[in-house]
């Protein structure tokens, strides 16, 4: 390959896509009020796990303070959601994160990020569906499982147990009703994110009710003699007890800190709000406005019911795969189940329908792009992407139908934390980017020369843009490799080794320098209707949790995530290169600009020989 095929082939995979571009237009119907999407990031992200999880983290790592856990979590995922709440406003277009890298970082890293977003998606379908098929099956008794694995048991490493065809054909049904059009499909999410919304409210007042302040106090010696009475002991002597310390703290800061970084994937899901730019009658006011009331709606809820949960019964009594049933017996109330039955089939219902939303939209945002293929932008009369739709449904369908997909959920947070790294990276870029209006020749050369941090130049430049790009690199770099410290060398730090402190001490210095060095740079004059406040920490704060809780991921999950990635950039370079809108675009421009230079050339030559 000649070294002017390289150089285009790499012009191209860092090629950015104009916020405007020519010959595209939107094929959506812009139906989508704010209470939409209010509706939308709300049962996509208050899903079955304000059902389980609350249980789960109070009784084995924060106790009543995870209430707190949620609160600090909560605010992680503000800093996210800020950032998503600005590209939002400022392009409001089909695509999401996918659509944020492309216009930012360019083409490659957009599809990265693309690809990661349709794992996070599928995986999250099928999974959810997995999870009503099997929330429905207690219910009735458990028929359908015993009727399949009966009859049809599949018995191979890596595979269900049984076929699941019930949740196999719930995501078939729903992918219809979502290719039939938008605004129906969004209205039965309304329905059913209304019940599970007032179930959670009487959780919440019936905690309140029944509660005991003193749950919150419980003394070590009844730890003591709980952790006794599980392992069937007639004495107490020299016991260590198995649920913390007690008080509000048993699991002391460290606990409620540790209950913070599970309780994070319990806001996962508002960014499917981001995918329906094209659809929002006012997108600029809309998108943000939704994200970021989504976001406090879900943090009320997880909170009220934690702390009604907490209140009911003692932490360390508590079920950690159906607490809320458990508690209602424990206070007497053992028909109130069938309540908490109805709102978590809705909260699954709304959560299914918020996971199979998105994922066609970026589909066809990637197809539009030329990086898919073109068939999945074909849509309805009404606006809808019914292949994309039918499409990835048919896949998360067959994932549901045939695989065990425990081990492949933490893949589900690989994909939806790296989206959340490179918005709020790109955010960075984007609001340091010379501002077009004011470029000239003459500022350039004098911010070359006179440029220091004390006095920097009054606008953002081309000069200016690329040193805060460097400076957003070096400080990616040493937030991972903070992250891996923090996480791999944990004992040397316990143990306060001087290399582990040294180490640390330095990345975070670096960081910290970059941050304020950052901070000095002009920022671009563009204003938006919504903007991330506090820039640049915020979003360097944002990606350094997103990078730590990836770090805390398994091995084998990362190697999963690897072959993943592999048929991605096949996909991509066997192509998604070679089909690329925007290429064409860049090639239809340079050729216009050959033709126009040969033609003057043969003028001169005319009058030079006349």
């Amino acid at each position: 390959m000649s070294c002017s095929c390289v150089k285009s082939l790499l012009v191209s995979l860092s090629q950015r896509k104009p916020l405007e571009p020519e010959g595209e237009t939107s094929t959506f119907n812009r139906c989508l009020t704010t209470l939409d999407l209010v509706a939308l990031g709300v049962g996509s992200t208050l899903g079955a796990g304000v059902y389980v999880l609350s249980g789960e983290v109070a009784r084995d790592t924060a106790g009543p303070s995870i209430i707190l856990s949620f609160f600090i979590a909560a605010v992680a995922s503000v800093f996210a959601g800020l950032c998503y709440a600005e590209f939002g406003s400022r392009v409001p277009k089909t695509g999401s994160a996918y659509l944020y890298s492309y216009v930012t970082v360019g083409e490659l890293l957009a599809f990265i990020t693309g690809w990661n977003l349709l794992l996070s998606y599928v995986i999250g379908t099928s999974s959810v569906a997995l999870a009503w098929s099997g929330t429905f099956d207690d219910l009735i008794g458990g028929v359908i499982s015993k009727f399949f694995q009966e009859n049809a048991a599949i018995g191979l490493a890596g595979l269900a147990p049984y076929p699941d065809v019930f949740a196999a054909v719930l995501v078939m049904l729903l992918s219809g009703v979502l290719a039939f059009g938008v605004k129906e499909s969004t209205t039965i999410n309304k329905i059913f994110t209304v019940i599970n919304v007032l179930v959670l409210v009487f959780v919440a007042i019936s905690g309140f009710i029944k509660g005991d302040i003193s749950n919150w106090q419980i003394s070590k010696e009844t730890l003591i003699n709980a952790t006794a009475e599980f392992k069937n002991l007639s004495s107490t002597a020299n016991l260590t007890s198995l649920y913390g310390e007690g008080g509000f703290f048993p699991y002391g800061i460290s606990g409620t800190v540790a209950g913070a970084a599970t309780c994070f994937y319990a806001f996962v899901g508002f960014d499917c709000i981001a995918t329906t730019g094209e659809e929002v009658k006012n997108p600029q006011k809309s998108l943000p406005l939704g994200i970021v009331a989504s976001l406090l709606i879900c943090f009320l809820a997880y909170f009220a019911v934690s702390a009604a949960l907490t209140l009911m019964m003692p932490y360390y009594l508590l079920s950690e795969k159906s607490p809320l049933p458990v508690a209602f017996d424990y206070i007497g109330w053992g028909p109130a189940k069938y309540v908490v039955a109805v709102g978590s089939l809705c909260a699954l219902s709304t959560s299914l329908l918020g996971s199979m939303f998105p994922m066609p939209r970026v589909l066809f945002a990637m197809a539009r792009d030329g990086l898919l293929f073109k068939p999945l932008t074909q849509v309805t009369s009404k606006g809808s992407p019914a292949i994309a739709t039918i499409s990835s449904g048919t896949v998360a369908a067959i994932m549901a139908l045939l695989f065990d997909l425990e081990a492949l959920v933490e893949m589900m947070s690989i994909g939806t934390l790296f989206a959340y790294t490179l918005v709020a990276i790109c955010i960075l870029i984007l609001r340091y980017q010379e501002d077009p209006s004011e470029e000239t020749e003459l500022q350039v050369t004098d911010s070359n020369t006179k440029f220091n941090l004390l006095k920097p130049p009054p606008t953002a430049n081309s000069t200016t843009a690329r040193r805060v790009m460097i400076l957003t690199i070096i400080s990616l770099a040493c937030l991972v490799a903070l992250c891996v410290t923090l996480t791999q060398a944990l004992d040397a730090l316990s143990g306060m080794e001087a290399w582990s402190l040294v180490l640390v001490s330095f990345l975070v210095f670096i960081v910290l320098l970059n941050t304020f060095l950052i901070w000095r740079h002009p920022q671009n004059s563009t204003k938006a209707s919504f903007m991330v406040p506090f820039l640049p920490a915020l979003p360097i704060l944002s990606t350094f949790i997103n990078v730590y809780l990836m770090v805390q991921l398994g091995t084998e999950t990362w190697i999963r995530y690897a072959i993943w990635m592999a048929v991605g950039l096949l996909i991509y370079f066997a192509y998604g290169v070679s089909h690329s809108v925007q290429r064409q675009r860049l090639k239809t421009r340079q050729t216009n600009i050959e033709t126009v230079s040969d033609k003057m050339d043969k003028d001169i030559l005319k009058e030079e020989k006349f």
